[in-house]
This record gives C-alpha cells, structure tokens and sequence, in this order.
C-alpha cells in the first residue's frame, strides 16, 4: 500500500520540486507531510500547488541561494567538543546531532538538528567529517574534533590522529614478530634431515 503526494520541494532519492510520487504511508503522514516537503496529491492539491507554483518555486530559489552562501562561509570549518572519554578512546556517553547543531550554532552559524545528516551517534574520539543539509539542493561538510581537553584537540587538529591507547594493537606486532621466527625454527630441522636423506 502507497500514498501518492506531490512535492514541494527536492527529497533525496525521491524527486524534484512539483513531482508525484508514490511512498509509503508512515513516510509521508511522519516526514513528508509534517516537515512541509510535499502535499497529499488529491485534486485540490495539485491543482493548489499548479496555481502556487511560481511562488514556491522562486521561495524555493531565494531560500537555495541564501543556503549557498553560509555552506561557503562554513566549508571548512573544525568545531571541536570536549567530553571524557578512556585512554582507548570510547567515549562516556554520545555526540548527537543535536549536540553537533548546537555547536555549530555557538560557532556562530545558526543551524537545526534536523539539518545535521547523523545515522548514528558518535562514541569515540578523533577528527570526524559531518555533512550538514542547508538545502535539499546544498550541503556542506565540516570536521568534528572531539577531545578530552583543548590541549589534546590541538594536537589531534594538528596530527590528524586521536591519541589513544589500544592495549591490543600493542601487542599485536610482538605476536606477528614471533610466528615467522617460529615457522623459521621448525623449518630448519625438516631442511637438514632432506640434506642428510641426499647424502645417504
């Protein structure tokens, strides 16, 4: 079962401006149709949205252009958040998409939560790169810098690593150095009992 709409403004994977389309029913009636991206396509709708559309689509154009000029002003920016995390790395707790908006908004370009894209939630940290939609037509990226202190941001900004501490990678090169000088061991035996086998 699908629901037919018409848009009222360019979705991803979806269509451009003024497109029918059909979704399914929980998309439209939670995303689509609360955010104002789109109309349900009944006959009063497109025939509203016909009569609108010169509107909408010069509304649409102003709103794009206003878009591009802060993603050019925000390309290339590093917002750094500082959060207690172990020697590993991990995180206690989260950076969400709403802690991401609210730093940005603080570094001065005022953003929404919903204009963050985050699948999940970030737990470790380092230097990480978010996209932000402006627009359904622009987006931007920047780079998150995650710390401990100021002191361990500038260095990660700097080296472009996370200073962490992983007890496994640690080892992990001992292990490797030890199996080929076995292997070595063994081989040696099997290599003088072939010599003597030839000599006999």
């Amino acid at each position: 079962m699908t629901t037919n709409v018409i848009l009222l403004e360019r979705v991803d994977n979806l269509g451009q401006m003024g497109d029918l389309v059909s979704v399914k029913p929980g998309y439209a009636r939670n995303f689509l149709l609360p955010q104002k991206k789109a109309l349900r396509a009944t006959k009063a709708n497109i025939a509203f949205f016909e009569t609108q559309r010169k509107t909408l689509e010069a509304t649409n154009l102003k709103r794009k252009d206003e878009a591009e000029k802060l993603a050019t002003k925000l390309n290339g920016l590093k917002v750094t958040m500082i959060r207690q995390a172990s020697e590993s790395g991990q995180m206690f707790g989260s950076v969400s998409s709403r802690d991401i908006a609210e730093a940005v908004t603080e570094a001065g370009f005022k953003i929404e939560r919903s204009q963050v894209l985050l699948n999940q939630a970030f737990k470790l940290i380092g230097l990480t790169p978010v996209t932000l939609s402006l627009h359904p037509e622009v987006k931007v990226e920047i780079t998150l810098n995650i710390a401990r202190s100021v002191e361990e941001a500038k260095v990660q900004e700097k080296t472009g690593k996370a200073l962490i501490i992983d007890p496994n990678q640690r080892d992990a090169p001992e292990r490797e150095t030890r199996g080929p000088k076995k292997a070595k061991a063994e081989e040696a035996p099997a290599e003088e009992a072939a010599a003597e086998e030839t000599a006999a």
